[in-house]
């Protein structure tokens, strides 16, 4: 819309004008729209829907092999030799076979590789997840009759018992071994929670993940991970104790332990002390030397490597009992339907992985783009992720997502983009096909070393917890919190309650928020909490108030405890006293409480009406984020109070949203909206101020000065000290006084 100039100056002084709004169109016009603005069914529309869904139809076109080739194969070569030891030791976590593991890093890499937007983050298995998994699939072998202490690991009778085989048929799932039922679990619950993560792709529910704070995040990696080492230490010490289940499992599996610790396998022990060292040792040096490495240690590998040699050569388990991994096959088992009936039955378990799995791989793809230069799609991501459990889940695969570790090292080594998740496939791949059985005689202990060390991030996540509490107390609260719950009843109880605490939190944060009475700043324009700053000047007869939250049910009552405090004035009170008892009732004499802060008041307290030594009250509404219909009826009942007393109320600084919700909400007439708008909302506190003044001005007639001089003169019987105080007051008021106000308030400030 095109101003005229005569329209935006008047009287020297600039005026707003407003723009008018379009016309609102029918139903029909905006189906009409809708229908036009359509994909058309094209080849051109059927191609760039297929770059939208496979990214790297796209970056690939304009792929440089010269800058970037190098680096995609070193880092991948180094993730590939990372996958495969963790891939096994992270069977352990999910009590499943390692050829799985071995599976889902394979498909996880491939699938990301075509659909993912992130150029630097790795997806594959995740330790939290697997742990999860882990958990679902126990609880699924203890109803089938399978005795879950016979870990997925190791030589064992894998044949189903007689009574496994009742429940399983009572339960409609047909007859398998124990390792067979296990893997049928675990991709049943991850074809459900790929389902959920499409699902909120497809219905753009990226920012759903954007609730999981990140404290909320490191509470749960803390809490998942000490869950995680207490569930690992039973093959540290080469005993065997039952898995519990249900609220408690950490604490009861540390009791089990200290009854079992008279049990422990020496060889196990000693092999467990040995790999400790030499991993925490490798990854110190790698931390410390990390910027003069190109390429990190692979100390997980080289540990597994000469552990296997040692076990295999020394006949570990076969003179001592240690506990290894046993037979793994190479090749691929071919697809299988996950069972509808147990998809049914973990249906419930799935949300908590997909929520857990989609934030963090969101965190993570966001975070690396920030510090890259470059942008993600979140929907596109949840996409990816969610196809990285889908489509596996067919070729016998459990649920992946990012991991924060082995995307650091991607990006220590070089790469550049999503082609090196093909170079580490293909290493996984190698193992599959040829390598897999070299692993025969590797320790299980040596898998659970490898998986402790790799909690060393998440353990560290403790020491940020007192610059946290600096920071926020709310924050620390909602880590602790999440952190606790995991390890004292269980993971998703954990999740529960970091979500519905920080919720709790961020709706506190809005139902009390600061609010102060402001004074100006010298002889500027500028207004500054009374009660922070010294040396401000308050403007006689004039109350500016903020309240640094927003307006709505939840805080109503809060918002007029606090000005009515703070102005020393309850008008509810007083206007109600005033309408019962005639024109001078309601307003009794007292002493205003001003620039106080209000603290907790409670809502049966009340303020004592004091003498009004105001007539006007500012509402600074720069922070008034939003204002719902009871923040609406509360500011029209205030004004209508204050309108009884004979003050005016003011705002300041309105938002356009709290402007068209004052204007929708019935606070300013319908029919004279404009006139309203300009007479109460003002686009500062120094122009309400001054309209307030001026107002002021041509309501009350001035005092003659020798008359206002006569009333302030004390009597000879009055105390030197309070002489001296009306003599002050009586000469700041007079009308030469005010003429030096500059000068004057400079003075007073300092």
């Amino acid at each position: 819309m095109d101003v005229s100039p005569e329209h935006v100056w008047q009287g020297g002084e600039p005026v707003l004008v407003r723009r008018q709004p379009p016309a609102p169109r029918g139903l029909r016009e905006r189906l009409k729209a809708r229908l036009q603005h359509s994909p058309v069914c094209s080849v051109q529309g059927a191609g760039a829907l297929a770059q939208d869904l496979l990214p790297a139809t796209r970056w690939l076109r304009t792929y440089c092999p010269r800058e970037d080739l190098a680096g995609d194969v070193m880092s991948g070569l180094v993730i590939g030799i990372i996958l495969v030891p963790q891939a096994i030791a992270y069977s352990l976590l999910a009590g499943l076979q390692p050829i799985y593991s071995l599976y889902t890093s394979f498909f996880a890499n491939l699938i990301y590789f075509l659909m993912g937007t992130s150029r630097h983050v790795s997806v594959g298995i995740f330790s939290l997840l697997c742990l999860m998994v882990g958990q679902v699939v126990d609880r699924e072998l203890l109803l089938a009759g399978f005795d879950p202490t016979q870990d997925g690991l190791g030589p064992r009778d894998n044949s189903s018992t007689p009574n496994a085989s009742t429940v399983m048929l009572a339960l409609g799932v047909p007859e398998c071994g124990q390792d067979c039922y296990a893997i049928r679990v675990a991709t049943a619950l991850t074809l459900v929670t790929g389902i959920y993560q499409v699902l909120m792709g497809v219905l753009r529910l990226g920012f759903v993940s954007a609730y999981l704070s990140q404290p909320l995040l490191d509470g749960f990696a803390m809490g998942a991970s000490v869950t995680i080492l207490t569930s690992q230490l039973k093959h540290v010490l080469g005993v065997r104790v039952p898995r519990h289940q249900g609220p408690g499992m950490v604490v009861s599996t540390w009791l089990s332990l200290l009854h079992s610790v008279r049990q422990a396998n020496l060889c196990d022990v000693l092999t467990s002390a040995v790999c400790l060292a030499v991993l925490l040792a490798a990854k110190e040096l790698s931390d410390r030397c990390r910027h003069r490495l190109k390429v990190p240690l692979p100390t997980e590998l080289l540990v597994i490597v000469v552990a296997t040699l040692v076990s295999h050569l020394g006949q570990l388990h076969a003179r001592f009992g240690s506990s290894v991994a046993g037979d793994i096959p190479t090749g691929f088992v071919a697809p299988r339907v996950p069972d509808p009936g147990l998809m049914q039955r973990v249906a419930l378990d799935a949300v908590p992985l997909a929520l857990v799995g989609s934030a963090f791989s969101l965190s993570l793809a966001e975070m690396f783009a920030r510090s890259h230069g470059y942008s993600v799609r979140a929907n596109q991501e949840l996409l990816a992720v969610g196809c990285c459990n889908v489509l596996p889940a067919f070729f016998h695969c459990f649920a992946t997502s990012a991991a924060l570790a082995k995307s650091l090292v991607k990006t220590a080594t070089g790469c550049r983009t999503q082609l090196s998740s093909v170079v580490s496939a293909a290493v996984v791949l190698l193992v599959l096909l040829a390598l897999a059985p070299l692993f025969r005689d590797l320790q299980r202990s040596v898998l659970a070393c490898v998986i402790i060390v790799s909690l060393r991030g998440a353990l560290r996540k403790v020491r940020d917890v007192p610059q946290l509490w600096r920071l926020s107390r709310a924050d620390a609260l909602v880590w602790v919190v999440t952190a606790a719950t995991c390890v004292l009843v269980s993971t998703e109880a954990g999740l529960l309650a970091g979500v519905l605490l920080s919720l709790l939190s961020l709706a506190g944060r809005t139902q009390r928020p600061h609010a102060a009475l402001l004074a100006r700043i010298g002889g500027s324009g500028f207004y500054e909490d009374a009660a922070e700053f010294e040396g401000l000047v308050p403007e006689p007869g004039v109350r500016v108030f903020r309240f640094a939250g927003p307006l709505y049910y939840a805080n109503k009552d809060f918002f007029l405890r606090s000005l009515y405090s703070l102005t020393g004035l309850d008008a509810g009170r007083a206007a109600t006293g005033r309408k019962e008892g005639g024109p001078e009732a309601g307003v009794s004499a007292g002493h205003p409480v001003e620039g106080k802060d209000p603290g907790p008041v409670s809502s049966t307290a009340a303020l004592v009406p004091t003498a009004a030594s105001f007539h006007t009250v500012v509402i600074d509404c720069a922070p008034l984020l939003f204002l719902d219909t009871a923040g609406l009826a509360t500011l029209r009942d205030l004004r209508r109070d204050y309108g009884a007393l004979g003050i005016a109320l003011l705002l300041a600084c309105c938002s356009p949203s709290v402007r068209d919700a004052l204007r929708r909400g019935g606070f300013l007439s319908e029919g004279q909206a404009d006139m309203d708008e300009e007479g109460q909302l003002f686009h500062s506190v120094h122009n309400a101020v001054q309209a307030a003044r001026a107002r002021h001005r041509e309501q009350v007639p001035p005092t003659p000065p020798s008359s206002r001089a006569s009333t302030c003169l004390p009597d000879v019987f009055t105390p030197l000290s309070l002489r001296l105080t009306l003599l002050r007051a009586c000469v700041s008021s007079l009308p030469w006084r005010n003429q030096g106000a500059p000068t004057g308030t400079g003075r007073m400030a300092r």
